[in-house]
């Protein structure tokens, strides 16, 4: 097997990320890429595109394809695989699927696909090895960074001789220009100048004292003995641009790192930039954008069995443009009678139960527009499914502890449906008061330890066809079965269970029909295993 180049493309035909991996003219690989999303539409069921010279084996990502260019004698097989493991290391790199996330990480992306293929043949290596490669440290690095640290606590002592000579000869100036009592008064001003410059502190030119003869006596009364409600008579004001600086210290730092340790999330109060959607959702760029989203509340009982399935989803729509407003929403529901659907009080429900077309009762009244305050858009359709078919479940856990001498070993199993695969499958077990973080025998995936809450996180990146089931071995101290549950398990999808689908968009004055784009996704609201 040779692969020529991998690429991240649009589905408009730009190339977000290339990396050639074998000796071609740069001419050679933008002719193969520009040719690609031509080829598309001729087999749209298959993931690969052969031409007379070159295979491509491609894999949709949302808005975007991943891409390899092959030749004709390489292995389909090896090809799928490769594209497999790529297709795990691009949200490792890049969290925001879109163009402009894979722009912002497109240099780590590259270096991850070199660890992944050598010279057009892929390497025998898993994604956290490609991790461990790429984030390894080198000693040159290591020594570059002390340099640089002493040469910037070097600068800071500096800076703080500098700061009391300047404290010193301010106050040998007072005292030869006042003398007496004003001296005294202006050596103590000093002196609070220099301890409040150890503090971190900085005033304005001239000190607290700066602009009055007594900065003394109205430092201290305004910062100590002030009685409320006074005024201090003769408070300089500070120069412009300088000041009390806020900021965070080298021990908030460390304070926060020992947080971290612990395992607690510290959230930095950053502004958001302008233009900057607060809801973290991907801005729109197509006219027309229709989101699926179903949440799913799940409560499984520990010795089999289910005690609770619902299923709530909700069809919204988000329209850019007002002339583009005046439309129909054509849908497919997917035929399970299981699901009771409701629409909006203002759609048309006999037009909506005849013909699954979702329109206003007045036809002459246009859809709202722009971005709406929800970030998923204006509610056209809504839909429940609850259900006591335990084989419906999409994921199963199976959790065994069991005490064998001075220690409790603890089995946790996972089997997921075969028609769903699952994205951030996050499995969280509690454990006993530990001093020590549990000792894990075997996993599939990564693990991470919670002392903060004493809980184990089980984290499996990706849920296919190549791992429907997975299993956990740990051991902790002996404790009660009963304190491994409730285990919590959140994930995303984008299967749903009402398999609805948005056909086409018409509009109600007749022309082309607005380009529309369909966003699909179920997660987890409350799933348990009590």
């Amino acid at each position: 097997m040779v692969v020529l180049a991998a690429s991240i493309v649009g589905k408009s035909g730009k190339v977000l990320v290339s990396r050639q991996f074998v000796d071609m003219s740069r001419m050679r690989i933008e002719g193969l890429l520009a040719a690609f999303p031509k080829l598309i539409g001729i087999a749209k069921q298959h993931t690969f595109v052969e031409t007379e010279n070159v295979r491509y084996v491609y894999q949709p990502i949302e808005t975007l394809y991943l891409l390899l260019v092959t030749n004709k004698q390489s292995n389909i097989v090896d090809d799928l695989e490769t594209l497999r493991l790529l297709s795990k290391l691009v949200p490792e790199y890049s969290p925001s699927l879109d163009e402009e996330g894979i722009c912002r990480t497109a240099f780590e992306l590259i270096f991850a696909f070199d660890e992944v293929i050598s010279l057009g043949h892929k390497e025998n290596v898993t994604v956290t090895q490609v991790k461990q490669y790429c984030e390894m440290e080198s000693h040159e690095e290591k020594l570059h960074k002390l340099v640089l640290q002493s040469k910037i606590n070097e600068t800071k002592d500096v800076m703080k001789r500098k700061a009391s000579e300047i404290d010193k000869s301010k106050i040998e100036k007072n005292r030869a220009d006042k003398g007496g009592f004003m001296s005294l008064q202006s050596m103590g001003s000093g002196l609070i100048e220099s301890k409040f410059s150890e503090m971190g502190i900085s005033s304005g030119e001239g000190g607290f004292a700066s602009g009055s003869g007594f900065g003394l006596t109205t430092d201290v009364d305004s910062f100590s003995v002030k009685p409320k409600g006074r005024q201090p008579s003769s408070a300089s004001a500070p120069s412009k641009g300088l000041g009390m600086k806020l900021g965070k210290t080298q021990r908030a730092n460390q304070f926060l790192e020992s947080l971290k340790a612990e395992g607690e999330e510290i959230v930095e109060d950053v502004q958001p930039k302008a233009g900057q959607s607060r809801s973290g959702a991907p801005p729109l760029t197509d006219p027309v954008t229709l989101t699926v989203e179903e949440k799913l509340n799940v409560t499984l009982k520990r010795d089999g069995g289910m005690s609770n399935f619902d299923v709530q989803g909700q069809l919204s729509l988000q329209i850019l443009n007002q002339e583009d407003g005046l439309i129909q929403v054509q849908i497919e529901t997917g035929g399970n009678p299981g699901i009771l659907f409701k629409s909006h009080p203002n759609m048309n429900k006999e037009l909506f139960s005849n013909e699954n077309i979702l329109g206003l009762k007045d036809p002459n009244r246009p859809f709202p527009t722009g971005q709406t305050g929800d970030a998923a858009g204006v509610g056209l359709l809504k839909w429940r499914m609850q259900s006591s078919d335990e084989s419906i479940v999409p994921l199963t856990i199976n959790c065994w502890p069991s005490v064998s001498g001075s220690d409790t070993y603890v089995n946790i199993e996972y089997d997921a449906a075969p028609l769903v695969d699952m994205r951030n499958v996050v499995i969280s077990v509690p454990l006993p008061s530990l001093r020590e973080a549990p000792v894990v025998k075997q996993i599939d995936g990564e693990w991470r330890y919670d002392p903060r809450n004493s809980t184990l996180e089980w984290s499996i990146l990706l849920i296919d066809t190549s791992n429907r089931s997975g299993s956990l071995e740990f051991v902790v101290p002996p404790a009660d079965s009963s304190v491994f549950f409730p285990i919590n398990v959140r994930f995303s999808s984008a299967s749903t269970f009402s398999k609805l689908k948005v056909v086409n968009v018409l509009p109600l004055k007749g022309g082309t029909p607005p380009k529309f784009a369909q966003r699909t996704q179920m997660v987890t609201e409350n799933y348990q295993v009590v």
